[in-house]
């Protein structure tokens, strides 16, 4: 009698465990049939590096235009709010509401609004999708930029620009030689996490077509009716450059403090 019960409940373990090893090879099939499906099945990992590439495109589009708005905005407002009382440039006001105005406008709207109104109002007739997403992501990173170089511009001690004059340099040459290079210093770390979220931003415009990763993501969604592998995928990917992108800001910000101490 006991040595029946107790085969009964060795029989029971035996056939628990193996279900429990059944169990986690069906797993393992499974994680490897998806991961196949979602990367390697007809060389679709193609289908990211050119979201990858196109990404980048994108980010280094839209980079340089912030910038070059950033820095015009900035000069604009910075050269406005520092005329000296009683002397107020009619012409340069007039650029300095028209600044103001885009600055609130971009800032105060959604990123993803702006988009959906590019594509689908403005450029309703472009079938360049990316190139207007490019397009959008810089003007609204231009506004952020140029907040973030007043910022900049304007924490520093008015004497500095007086000296520039005071030794023959006009206003540009004042700004290009003296006051920004000292203020692109103390930006940096904003101006590098701006950058980082322009990167991130570029997923968005997949909602106009652009075929950047997450499109190529939702493309490869749509085919293995598989959803966590694709997006994990190219959210680790998203992580990656964002790694390599704080990485050299990191290496910079030492080259100048390095160039400050000598």
């Amino acid at each position: 009698m006991d040595l029946a019960y107790y085969y009964e409940l060795w029989r029971g373990m035996m056939l628990s465990k193996e279900a429990g090893v059944a169990d986690a090879l069906s797993w393992w099939q499974t994680f490897f049939v998806r991961f196949y499906q979602a990367f390697l099945e007809g060389d679709r990992w193609q289908q990211y590096l050119r979201g990858v590439g196109t990404t980048l495109y994108v980010t280094a589009l839209a980079l340089c235009l912030g910038v070059i708005l950033g820095v015009l905005v900035a000069m604009i407002r910075t050269a406005h709010d520092q005329q000296r009382p009683g002397r107020r440039n009619f012409v340069l006001g007039i650029f300095n509401f028209v600044c103001r105005v885009y600055v609130t406008i971009i800032r105060g709207t959604p990123m993803m609004v702006q988009i959906l109104i590019m594509g689908m109002v403005i450029f309703s007739s472009s079938r360049n999708f990316t190139l207007v997403g490019a397009l959008t992501l810089g003007i609204n990173s231009g506004a952020y930029v140029a907040e973030i170089i007043r910022g900049g511009l304007m924490s520093l001690d008015q004497g500095q620009s007086e000296a520039g004059r005071s030794l023959g340099l006009n206003y540009l040459d004042t700004m290009r030689f003296i006051i920004i290079p000292q203020a692109f210093k103390a930006i940096l770390p904003s101006l590098g996490n701006e950058f980082i979220v322009l990167l991130k931003d570029t997923s968005m415009i997949s909602v106009i077509g652009g075929q950047e990763l997450i499109y190529a993501a939702r493309g490869i969604i749509s085919r293995t009716y598989e959803a966590m592998f694709p997006l994990v995928g190219s959210a680790t990917i998203y992580l990656f450059l964002v790694i390599i992108f704080s990485w050299l800001q990191g290496k910079l910000e030492r080259r100048l403090r390095q160039s400050d101490r000598r």
